[in-house]
């Protein structure tokens, strides 16, 4: 029967073949029962399949919500063993500060202005900050401007609605500063450029590139450990600073006022490996 059914096939659409040849009439007829005897089945079967089609998008939205939540769910165990990390490092900090009987200091005074002007003057290097009406409540001559990332610069002139700030790529801006972990002395020069460079290190320990600038209490002018920016070596294999504060498009100031009697930070000492003791042997 098997070997059959191909050849059987194949005579009876000979014969429908014929036959609509034969007469028209007859075959369109056929189609046209057909037609509407299954009508009403496709009729059942759309609805489904459109429905199907329809929902594709929102079911593939589903799955890409599920891989979602399950990135959220790893990411959200990460934050919580880092968070247990935290609550047991501040845990101890707090344990080391009682133990030290550590005072911390009280913040410092500040005052908020945007910066309306670059107005040069006396000065190549200072903006103008534009302080809120009624005048500031802290004392502003030689006050420490810094914007959200670091040391801007300071205040050489103030009134009672606006302070001009000096900034620390001005050539006539001299800041001590720390280098470093280890606090190594230096002194940070503006050259009216982009960054201002560093002199008067230690002999024989050039700064590192990529270290930490960091003001010092030297000379009582600025606080210690305000961030300045980072030493890189420019084109000419010297040192320079490259700030923090964004000096080229300043919008926002904070002018802070230390007190005169803040802690010096104390440096760590550079230690050398003592030479090995050299042993001598007696003949016997």
């Amino acid at each position: 029967m098997s070997r059959l059914t191909f050849p059987v096939m194949l005579v009876l659409s000979f014969v429908i073949v014929l036959i609509g040849r034969a007469d028209q009439g007859m075959s369109g007829a056929l189609r046209t029962g057909l037609d509407d005897v299954l009508a009403p089945v496709y009729g059942v079967f759309a609805g489904p399949i459109a429905a199907a089609e329809s929902g594709t998008g929102a079911i593939g939205h589903l799955f890409s919500l599920s891989a979602e939540n399950a990135r959220l769910r790893a990411e959200n165990a990460k934050l919580l063993q880092w968070q247990a990390v935290a609550m047991a490092l501040e845990a101890q900090n707090n344990a080391l500060k009682a133990t030290l009987n550590y005072t911390p200091p009280a913040a410092p005074a500040f005052s908020t202005g945007d910066v309306v002007a670059d107005l040069g003057g006396v000065y190549d290097r200072s903006v103008l900050v534009d302080l809120p009406p009624g005048g500031s409540s802290v004392p502003l001559m030689g006050a420490v401007a810094m914007d959200g990332r670091g040391v801007a610069g300071r205040v050489v002139e103030a009134g009672s609605r606006s302070a001009r700030v000096l900034l620390i790529t001005d050539i006539n801006s001299r800041i001590p500063v720390a280098l470093g972990a280890r606090g190594a002395p230096a002194l940070m020069a503006g050259t009216n450029g982009p960054t201002p460079a560093l002199l008067y290190w230690a002999p024989g320990q050039p700064p590192a590139e990529g270290a930490m600038v960091l003001t010092s209490a030297v000379g009582g002018a600025f606080p210690p450990g305000l961030p300045v920016g980072v030493v890189h070596y420019d084109a000419q294999n010297q040192p320079v600073v490259l700030p923090l504060a964004d000096l080229d498009s300043l919008r926002l100031l904070r002018l802070f006022s230390y007190p005169d009697n803040l802690p010096v930070l104390t440096p760590i000492p550079h230690t050398k490996a003592k030479p090995a003791a050299i042993v001598h042997h007696r003949k016997k």
